[in-house]
């Protein structure tokens, strides 16, 4: 494994605060290593937007980091955590070392702006020392990097279609060449056949540039093929991470195994989609012991009870994987 890029080390996120706060991410931890594409799964209100935001610290108000670090390695220097960054220093960490593409490109695109401007003013915001001549030059060549025609430079959003919406902010976003993407569900409002074309070109441009992936979305089918690793989110916790090539062959947690019955498989015999029943947990009151036991045909004693601990599991051991399930004794760590 090479070295790593970003830790998340015992992460907490809550919306308000006192005794009236919502806890929507609960001691998360998990790192992201250099040219890796890590798979951020799990039902919307698992915390999985709020995770990104919480790690680029760009949480709206009340959500606030109430517990934990986020420490980033860049290329050369040392280590820092980036809660702790000054205003000044987070305007010069963001979009240099780590981005984020939104989720909805129409709603992250100013309507009333042309394509130009806004990449322009976005290399300008980060890179104060860049020159207009320089910065319309990389806006220029940051839509040929993305597979669109310069001339759409003069275009608004509303003259592009959702694919070219969405490739305009990945080039955005590869601006001042980060070293980390973040990907808050890129391709959720398109077809599938944009889709393959968003993924095939994402997965081209980090082998040319060699950045690495947070891919979120609620579509575990497509990361199984994009990701290098995925990890499971439900009720703000992971509770299973794994190489994605396992969690496809051999899932631990429960709700790991519903979501992949959700999606039909292209090949092989026919099976029933099955799904999940009920609904995701109220982060308002979570259910006491393991979150998803309301939920789960495999609960017994000890679930509605005890919190599983995320840990190696017993019966896997010397294999990068972790899993948060009383179905399977784990080692800590």
């Amino acid at each position: 494994m090479t070295r790593p890029l970003l830790e998340i080390k015992n992460l907490d996120v809550d919306y308000g605060l006192g005794e009236e706060s919502v806890k929507a991410v609960r001691d998360v931890s998990l790192t992201i290593h250099r040219g890796e594409v890590v798979g951020l799964a799990g039902e919307s209100g698992s915390g999985k937007s709020t995770l990104a935001y919480g790690v680029t610290r760009l949480l709206p108000p009340p959500g606030v980091v109430s517990n934990g670090s986020v420490v980033y390695h860049p290329p050369t220097g040392d280590p820092y955590d980036v809660l702790n960054l000054s205003n000044q220093e987070l305007r010069k960490y963001r979009w240099a070392e780590t981005s984020i593409v939104f989720q909805g490109a129409m709603n992250s695109l100013n309507p009333v702006h042309k394509v130009s401007v806004q990449l322009m003013d976005a290399i300008k915001a980060h890179d104060p020392s860049s020159t207009k001549a320089g910065r319309l030059a990389r806006a220029k060549e940051l839509l040929r990097l993305v597979g669109i025609a310069e001339d759409r430079l003069d275009a608004y959003p509303h003259q592009l279609s959702g694919g070219m919406r969405q490739r305009v902010m990945i080039g955005m976003a590869l601006a001042l060449e980060p070293q980390l993407v973040i990907m808050d569900e890129p391709t959720t409002a398109l077809d599938v056949v944009m889709q393959r074309q968003i993924l095939g070109q994402l997965v081209e441009l980090r082998e040319r540039l060699g950045f690495s992936v947070l891919f979120i979305t609620h579509d575990l089918s497509l990361l199984v093929e994009f990701s290098d690793r995925i990890a499971i989110m439900y009720g703000g916790r992971i509770v299973e991470e794994a190489p994605s090539a396992a969690i496809y062959r051999d899932p631990k947690h429960p709700y790991s195994e519903g979501l992949l019955r959700s999606f039909p498989a292209l090949r092989g015999a026919r099976r029933e989609l099955t799904g999940i029943p009920g609904s995701p947990p109220d982060l308002r009151g979570m259910p006491s012991g393991c979150s998803f036991h309301p939920r789960c045909p495999k609960a017994f004693e000890p679930c509605p009870t005890k919190l599983p601990i995320l840990g190696k599991p017993d019966d896997h051991v010397g294999e990068p994987r972790t899993v948060a399930c009383w179905l399977h004794p784990v080692t800590a760590g």
